[in-house]
């Protein structure tokens, strides 16, 4: 840790974030008071605005990665990662999420869907599915870690507090109040919180005007001196940005899948009528296009320190954001981008915990152990608590591997995050594809692309069978593009073998 703030710094950002804490609190406690049942906590009772949902849908798809942690990748590499974070996978995820938005949103309301793993039982008719998605859900635990980690590197360096102290009042914080607030409160915050980090996105982008001087021409040639490939659109030398198939098809490949996120698609399931899904969707779209654009600052973070070291120490990957920030503002400008990047954590943090916690509750607990465990007339209360104590759960696990990360990352936690997220979603495709898009679709189908799915996934960034996959550090988003593209395969030629054969019958 540098210790770069200031006791002015540090006492302001101290005030602002007791502030903020009770701000949260206040909405988190609106909401509780509304639940009654897990339906409540999971998709809520109160109609929130296409607008509100728009903002939320931002919040939470632009986390702690885009805000705090790819920047970090950019100020590594350079022009490469701003073509692959900032322009390939914004635009394959607003197609994907105008695509399969309406979808799922239409199935999903009508059969009362409240998570992924129900979306996936439901639609394909199996218990089995359903359970198996909900385990796979524990992936998303990954994800969890790498805000954890952002919003530590964050405030520890703001505050110059020790990480691990930090990292633990932030894991008790925050999963203690989405114990209570769920998608009541959620909704609330997280529109406040995209307002935040709008603001702090321009203010992160403007930062940068003085490298402008020149024009754009003047920018180029300092971005040429940092390195021979930092200014080129690829290169060569990094570990992900090495080539056009690494940055534009396989980022594609995985904008268009990671909108099958729970928490992501399941946004839409919030609005209570059809007609609220269009400016939903334009909001959402619009604010979405400033916050990916926050990768840049990356590119002004390097400029600020050529030779990523601050006081004679090299900078950590995951730190080069928060650093920049220390030193680079005044204090009061400081803390509010220290804000924005801690809202920016936090929007989806909650959204995780609230999707991932009702999965466990309701797709794995219940079909599990309900029988046992439940009693008719107090189902509601104990299955709220059943998903408290899965919060519980949650946040033990993700502070050790959080604790890992912190001390010990290979590179960044976002190779961490993204080998189990991009997992995830891998599996995840195909089913909701063809939920939406295919006829008479067969459970085997599906269920075969999936296994298919993580077992490709895995071997191939564990098994380094590519060619790309031969470095120290590896990236996840080559494994997962051959991963879905080969449960495509599988999902279709079982599709229609199965197809052909009931024909044939």
């Amino acid at each position: 840790m540098n210790n770069l703030a200031t006791p002015e710094q540090i006492t302001a950002t101290w005030i602002v974030i007791i502030l903020y804490m009770i701000a949260i609190l206040f909405f988190v406690i609106r909401g509780a008071l509304k639940i009654k049942s897990m339906s409540d906590y999971a998709v809520g009772n109160i109609t929130f605005s296409p607008t509100a949902v728009g903002l939320a849908l931002a919040a939470s798809m632009t986390s702690a990665a885009t805000f705090i942690i790819n920047p970090g990748f950019i100020a590594l590499y350079g022009l490469s990662g701003v073509l692959s974070f900032g322009i390939v996978m914004p635009l394959a995820i607003f197609g994907s999420l105008i695509l399969m938005t309406k979808g799922f949103r239409k199935y999903g309301a009508n059969v009362n869907a409240l998570t992924m793993a129900q979306w996936m039982g439901k639609m394909y008719n199996s218990k089995a599915y359903a359970l198996f998605f909900a385990f796979v859900s524990l992936l998303l635990i990954t994800f969890i870690v790498l805000i954890c980690v952002g919003l530590t590197q964050v405030l520890s360096n703001s505050l110059n507090a020790d990480p691990v102290l930090v990292l633990a009042s932030v894991i008790i914080f925050v999963f203690g109040y989405m114990m209570f607030g769920g998608a009541n409160s959620m909704v609330y915050t997280n529109s406040i919180q995209a307002v935040l980090m709008f603001v702090v996105a321009i203010i992160l982008l403007s930062s940068g005007t003085s490298y402008f001087e020149d024009g754009v021409s003047g920018f180029m040639g300092q971005l040429k001196s940092i390195g021979p490939n930092f200014s080129n659109w690829t290169d060569p030398d990094s570990l992900f940005f090495r080539d056009f198939f690494e940055i534009i098809f396989c980022q594609t490949v995985i904008g268009i899948a990671i909108v099958c996120q729970p928490h992501v698609i399941t946004k839409s399931l919030l609005l209570k009528n059809e007609k609220d899904v269009n400016r939903y969707l334009i909001v959402g779209i619009l604010v979405l296009v400033v916050f990916f654009q926050v990768v840049f600052v990356g590119l002004f973070a390097r400029l600020y320190f050529p030779d990523l070291t601050v006081n004679g120490s090299t900078i950590p990957m995951d730190s080069i954001v928060s650093t920049y920030v220390v030193s680079r503002f005044p204090v009061y400008i400081g803390i509010l981008v220290i804000l924005g990047l801690i809202s920016a954590g936090l929007s989806t943090l909650e959204g995780l915990i609230q999707s991932l916690s009702s999965s466990l509750t309701g797709d794995l607990f219940n079909p599990l152990f309900g029988k046992y465990f439940y009693k008719e007339d107090k189902r509601d209360k104990q299955e709220i608590l059943v998903n408290k104590l899965m919060i519980v759960f949650l946040a033990i696990v993700s502070f050790v591997l959080s604790y890992q990360q912190l001390l010990s990352p290979n590179l960044s936690v976002g190779i961490f995050a993204q080998n189990g997220v991009y997992a995830y979603f891998s599996a995840a495709f195909v089913p909701v594809l063809f939920g939406m898009f295919v006829k008479e679709v067969q459970l085997k189908a599906v269920f075969s692309a999936s296994i298919t799915a993580l077992v490709v996934h895995f071997g191939v960034y564990y098994g380094r069978f590519l060619p790309y996959m031969k470095e120290t550090v590896n990236n996840p988003g080559i494994a997962s593009t051959i991963a879905i593209l080969s449960s495509l395969v599988v999902g279709f030629v079982l599709h229609y073998y199965t197809k052909q054969k009931s024909q044939n019958v």
